[in-house]
């Protein structure tokens, strides 16, 4: 592997969501990281080659309900730096593979716990999913336009911005430490307080008297004007974000209102439902490909609106690379970008019985106990 991880194994328990996630971003950086199934089980998405968040890594097949398999699973753990499950609070302790177990036998280990509600507290062991991780957490409030309901964000907030990508940052860091002090640690990552932590910026602005808890009449969450996204004459969106005064005078300027009063007083919120009117009227006077003409590489704090099949497209996600295609499957490339540690090019979730081997031999399971572990179904 290469990348800036490179020489970090991770062994993940397969799951659903955040889970992967945070595995595909470590593999995506160069670690090691081994997967490990159950015989017989399916991914969310079947196809090797269309389940994205689990490229880049080697899958193993292990029955974690034999005495046998676990002590396998101990074994691959003890060779790791990190661990990734996404179980109820208390369903690895039961199988054996809790913490104090597997940090007693590999003392740097760094024991990631992904749950939507976290290890402990009221809700610890009821069941839920995104939505209703970032409904408690007083994000999902946010989401929407005046005088509607919440707005499911899809499942970015929780799943993956304040659940995977939180819990690859908690086991980077956690590693960091483990290198320095040689004591591993538990990673306690609960998506509820990963979409909090997220809106940080949010409870800045409130604690300013910038932000109010009414949907849809703050200047980040359409209430304001200059901050939406508008429809064309062709049934196309474009969005505008002019924030600062003078990106919002550029945009005055190019849409010829630089000299009109109504459109002077920037952030007065009483203004806002005819400014926004207005703006409405005036955007769907032309198609997205001529505001496109008119508004696009300025300071006017301009994009399309792009659907996933024309994103790819772009001009700039192609001089970009943000999008690749492996095996014929268009997904997004590895992010960020390194100027040394360069990262290799994703790979789909490889169950290559040649890799397990060597995975097994590495541990010092020989030829006769590696048949014994497969004749009896412990090893698929």
């Amino acid at each position: 592997m290469s990348g800036p991880l490179s020489g970090i194994r991770i062994v993940e328990i397969a799951g659903i969501g955040p889970g992967p996630f945070c595995g595909m971003m470590l593999a995506d950086h160069g670690a090691e990281v081994i997967r490990i199934d159950r015989p017989g089980g399916q991914a969310l998405v079947g196809d090797p080659k269309t389940d994205l968040l689990n490229r880049s890594r080697t899958s193993v097949c292990i029955d974690l309900k034999k005495p046998e398999g676990i002590a396998v699973a101990r074994k691959l753990i003890a060779s790791a730096d990190g661990l990734i499950e996404g179980f109820r609070p208390g369903v690895m302790e039961r199988l054996g593979l809790g913490p104090d177990v597997l940090i007693n036998e590999n003392p740097k280990l760094v024991y990631g716990r992904m749950t939507g509600w976290g290890q402990d507290g009221p809700y610890a062991q009821a069941a839920g999913h995104d939505l209703n991780y970032i409904a408690l957490s007083g994000v999902l409030s946010a989401c929407g336009r005046a005088g509607d309901k919440p707005t499911p964000p899809i499942n970015l907030l929780g799943d993956f911005g304040g659940g995977g990508m939180m819990l690859a940052f908690g086991i980077l860091a956690a590693i960091l430490s483990a290198r320095a002090t040689g004591q591993g640690q538990v990673v306690d990552c609960a998506m509820t307080d990963g979409s909090a932590l997220l809106s940080t910026m949010i409870w800045s602005l409130r604690a300013g008297g910038r932000w109010t808890d009414q949907r849809g009449a703050n200047f980040l969450d359409t209430g304001a004007h200059y901050y939406d996204c508008y429809e064309t004459s062709d049934g196309q969106f474009i969005s505008i974000a002019p924030v600062e005064p003078q990106f919002y005078k550029m945009l005055l300027a190019l849409l010829g209102l630089a000299d009109d009063k109504a459109f002077s007083a920037q952030n007065d919120p009483r203004s806002w439902p005819m400014q926004k009117e207005r703006l409405e009227a005036l955007f769907r006077l032309k198609t997205r490909s001529e505001w496109c003409d008119i508004l696009e590489r300025t300071d006017a704090c301009f994009a399309p609106v792009l659907t996933m099949s024309e994103a790819p497209e772009h001009e700039h996600n192609k001089a970009r690379k943000t999008f690749i295609s492996v095996d014929g499957v268009v997904q997004p490339a590895p992010a960020p970008r390194y100027s040394r540690t360069s990262t290799a090019a994703p790979i789909p979730l490889s169950d290559d019985p040649d890799l397990a081997e060597a995975i097994w031999r590495e541990l010092g399971i020989g030829t006769e106990e590696l048949s014994a572990l497969r004749a009896q179904g412990t090893l698929a």
